[in-house]
């Protein structure tokens, strides 16, 4: 949106989000400030907020588009909001603290002005997720299966932290144990009466994190199962890629968004992994560096992936002993390759439509736990 193609009657408009509010600040065309607002974080204000803006637009200006920051977070609903009535919206990042932030000052306003010109220079391009279909779904199961592990991860670590702390003989029969017998073990011990003494209490704690450990294993074990099926249902071609399972997949999905058609290509798709090479060269030196930036969650998805094709899949195999005789280090290897896997996934990814909410009436149910 290059701003020669506007004129002083068109309006653009930054917003900076927050949880409770948010403040606007409406531009004309040729970057003159013409008004800033207040509004609440609702449907109401999102309201207010499109009525103020038409009632400055002029004819025969346009309200040429939003420029919205954190529109995956505190932004998604004015953004839902704007795109459903037909009104383009851009995805603004936060002013660099180092350069513009440093000079210009902070402040909420100032914030939202910085959004505004962003876009009436053509500066912002990235259109949002739009965050209402199947991987909306999947995400929100991810992050619910993911905070779990962790859970479970924890609750196992701190239970084996208080064990070293048991007498010699509760210790002694409990630590040679496995992981699940010792949580079985500890989910029957018994302790009668009030926890007062450090017996006692020993007893209570161990059985309680045991149970607490056995019910986030199921809830692991369901949301991974919906997990498993509902990434099967939406990318049935990116699940079947030598050493992309269930949780790749996901990752790869999530990274695109439900309308993956706002990734132009595969070069951008790579950016968005933070596998494209950078430029680094001077005068007679011609090199690339790492890109430290993008998606590090499906940065590192594209890693494990790898990791998996270099030890099961013979085209992979056959590619690292030819790179390593050119003389490549293993880690210069790896970077190459996630390059590539970026560009498969990138064409098994599914079309925008694709990707639906399961129905209930037909959506087939997890096995029940005998």
């Amino acid at each position: 949106m290059p701003s020669m193609t506007l004129s002083r009657d068109d309006v653009i408009v930054g917003v900076d989000t927050h949880k409770d509010q948010h403040v606007a600040v409406l531009l004309d065309g040729l970057g003159g400030r013409l008004a800033d607002l207040v509004i609440p974080a609702t449907a109401t204000g999102y309201a207010k907020l499109l009525a103020f803006c038409l009632e400055i637009l002029q004819s025969p200006g346009r309200l040429v588009a939003f420029g919205v920051e954190g529109t995956g977070s505190y932004g998604r609903g004015l953004a839902g909001f704007l795109r459903k009535r037909g009104y383009e919206v851009r995805e603004v990042s936060r002013p660099p603290r180092s350069g513009v932030r440093r000079h210009a000052g902070k402040s909420d306003t100032i914030d939202a002005e910085h959004a505004a010109r962003q876009v009436a220079a053509g500066v912002v391009t990235a259109i949002p997720k739009t965050a209402d279909g199947a991987v909306e779904a999947l995400r929100l199961l991810k992050a619910a299966r993911d905070t779990a592990v962790k859970a479970q991860s924890a609750t196992m670590i701190t239970l084996k932290a208080t064990l070293v702390t048991a007498d010699d003989e509760l210790r002694g029969a409990l630590e040679p144990l496995t992981d699940h017998r010792l949580i079985e073990a500890c989910a029957a011990l018994e302790c009668v009466g009030a926890p007062t003494t450090p017996t006692k209490a020993m007893l209570h704690v161990l059985a309680s994190l045991a149970r607490r450990w056995l019910s986030l294993h199921d809830e692991v074990k369901s949301l991974g199962w919906h997990l498993k099926q509902q990434t099967k249902t939406a990318a049935p071609r990116l699940v079947e890629a030598v050493g992309i399972g269930p949780d790749t997949a996901a990752e790869m999905l999530l990274a695109a968004g439900d309308n993956n058609d706002r990734i132009r290509s595969e070069s951008a798709f790579a950016k968005l992994c933070g596998v494209s090479p950078i430029p680094a060269s001077s005068g007679k030196t011609h090199r690339h560096r790492l890109n430290r930036g993008g998606n590090r969650q499906a940065n590192a998805a594209l890693y494990r992936t790898v990791i998996v094709r270099m030890r099961w899949h013979q085209p992979t195999i056959d590619y690292v002993d030819r790179r390593t005789a050119e003389g490549l280090t293993k880690r210069e290897i790896i970077r190459c390759l996630k390059r590539y896997v970026a560009r498969e996934v990138y064409r098994l990814l599914p079309p925008p439509s694709a990707p639906e909410n399961i129905d209930a009436a037909t959506a087939v149910l997890p096995p029940q736990a005998a």
